[in-house]
């Protein structure tokens, strides 16, 4: 019913790819990530929230159509829906169904309520297409809310010590987390451009976030005891130096385990991450009721084989092109040559 083929993941009773690689004529797009929503598709099916996420990133003039959470489209017989994922505004599992069998593609999911994406809704289906890109045992996080919490106390204790508190993430969706559960007695947070720019795209779709963009102009008092929200790609930059005096905290759930967080030589680790652990991917499976099981990005091989012994599952490694895109940096740092 689903082909894996040089364009990415084709549905050809409707003739659509959801998250395609390649230009292709019909693309549904599962989140507005970057290895999930690329330019040059003749147009795009999305959830309603990520269609501005679309046109800041692909431009103004894409063709985008909405489909909201739980509603059929039927296209030559063939029903599309979008469900819930849980991992960034926006985001959506794709449920497929044809003659009376059902796919369900994730894109990227979790399961852990992070308090500001619609949460994860379970689908059932015969075939689950799944990332796994912390599909290893090791990988276990504490629920969002804990990880907020100690968050903004990091962020008091610096403050108490005339420090500013840099914390990295990307841009959209881990940017946005933190923001929405940021104690307000820390004051309004200052933002890199990459997040202030992400954050007026979203505000087009009436989500608003705290937060001022720090510019060349901003008053340097402003730069006291202050909250500072950044990609990782400012680490080891420039930018970095007007901030001083600082700590920095990087946010992925890569900071699980100390060596990540020692290589990139930063002050502190927050395993935030829009990803599922090791049971919350066991826990979603189960719940789907499949009986085929594709496993992609992440720790495919392990994890696949892992399902096929523990519960009897036709599981199978799928190599795709998505990179987890979020998480990338700190997986990058975990391998030494990288």
């Amino acid at each position: 019913m689903v082909l894996f083929k040089e364009e990415g993941i084709y549905f050809p009773a409707a003739d659509l790819y959801i998250d395609p690689w390649k230009p292709v004529q019909r693309a549904v797009i599962t989140h507005g990530h970057s290895d999930h929503a690329r330019p040059g598709m003749g147009s795009y099916l999305c959830h309603p929230l990520t269609k501005e996420i679309l046109r800041y990133r692909l431009g103004p003039d894409i063709q985008v159509q909405t489909l909201d959470y739980n509603v059929p489209l039927v296209i030559n017989g063939a029903t599309i829906s979008f469900h819930p994922a849980g991992h960034i505004i926006g985001s959506a599992q794709v449920r497929l169904e044809y003659k009376g069998e059902v796919w369900v593609i994730t894109g990227d999911y979790k399961l852990n309520n992070d308090l500001v994406s619609t949460p994860y809704e379970p689908v059932q289906c015969h075939s689950f297409l799944t990332e796994s890109t912390f599909g290893l045992p090791v990988y276990q996080f504490q629920p969002c809310a804990t990880i907020y919490e100690e968050i903004n106390h990091w962020c008091a204790a610096n403050a108490r010590q005339g420090l500013n508190s840099v914390l990295i993430g990307y841009a959209l969706g881990k940017s946005q987390n933190i923001l929405a559960n940021l104690d307000p007695e820390l004051g309004v947070p200052l933002l890199h451009g990459a997040v202030f720019n992400m954050n007026e795209a979203l505000a087009g779709s009436g989500i608003c976030f705290p937060g001022e963009w720090l510019t060349p102009e901003t008053p340097k008092e402003r730069l006291k005891n202050a909250v500072i929200i950044a990609p990782q790609s400012v680490l080891g930059s420039p930018w970095l130096r007007k901030l001083q005096p600082y700590r920095i905290a990087v946010c992925s759930g890569w900071m699980a385990l100390r060596g990540p967080r020692r290589r990139l030589s930063v002050d502190k680790g927050f395993a935030l991450s829009d990803h599922c652990d090791f049971e919350q991917l066991n826990t979603a499976i189960k719940a789907t009721g499949a009986e085929n099981v594709y496993v992609t990005h992440g720790y495919q091989a392990v994890y696949s084989k892992w399902l096929c012994e523990a519960y009897g599952l036709r599981a199978v490694e799928l190599k795709t092109q998505f990179d987890s895109i979020e998480e990338t940096l700190a997986a990058d740092s975990t391998n030494p040559t990288a």
